[in-house]
């Protein structure tokens, strides 16, 4: 159920994108929805080459609580995605609970060995366009709650099996999964203004051959 996480989130990230005095292009303005065939969206990514030069994971600052409630992002999506509901104390520690982690197919007891990964890496993102980004832009993207595709629990072995490669060199472990992960990929990228290298397309390209051509729906971020 994509963009349910909570009401304020596209409040706070928004503010983040834009704060008061600016404006978004006319071409392009946050909350823009774009509907088309997954086939479709992967045409409209520019094909570039990837440059990874100054990358630094730290240029994007994560986990932050944007919306002040005590809960930071790792913690707001480990909320919204378990399967049974962790107990929260007063300081939004979390303990008990269980997650199902679609790379993998496991379920995981305890937030302890669940990630939250990145759907389309830190990395990645910098080399396909987030290197000329502000530094708060780069901060919406890596806390971005405005939309269930980017960000999502998974075991911590598949998420650093994964590191910071794209669908050319790595998809989950399970099968069934990999024209979620390749939809989901696609729409993370069109969201963000992102590119993609031709290798990557053509990857893409290839899963998404075997898959049903299913409308989506986009909120674009900037």
């Amino acid at each position: 159920m994509p963009f349910a996480r909570t009401a304020a989130a596209t409040v706070v990230f928004t503010c983040l994108l834009f704060p008061a005095g600016t404006h978004a292009t006319a071409a392009a303005a946050p909350g823009d929805k774009v509907t088309a065939p997954v086939q479709d969206l992967l045409a409209r990514l520019p094909v570039w080459a990837e440059d990874r030069t100054g990358y630094e994971r730290t240029a994007f600052r994560h986990w932050i609580d944007a919306d002040g409630d005590g809960c930071n992002t790792r913690a707001e999506v480990l909320k919204a995605e378990a399967v049974i509901a962790p107990a929260q104390d007063a300081d939004c520690r979390l303990s008990g609970g269980e997650w199902s982690s679609p790379y993998d197919n496991r379920y995981l007891e305890g937030p302890g060995g669940v990630d939250i990964d990145h759907l389309v890496p830190l990395a990645e993102a910098w080399d396909s366009g987030a290197s000329a980004w502000t530094a708060k832009e780069r901060e919406a993207y890596a806390n971005d709650l405005g939309d269930d595709r980017p960000l999502i629990a998974v075991s911590a072995a598949s998420n650093r099996a994964k590191g910071d490669q794209d669908p050319a060199t790595w998809l989950p472990p399970a099968a069934g999964y990999h024209c979620t992960y390749v939809t989901d990929w696609v729409a993370d990228k069109l969201r963000w203004g992102l590119s993609v290298d031709s290798t990557e397309q053509a990857a893409l390209t290839d899963v998404l051959s075997r898959c049903p051509n299913v409308s989506v729906t986009v909120a674009r971020a900037r």
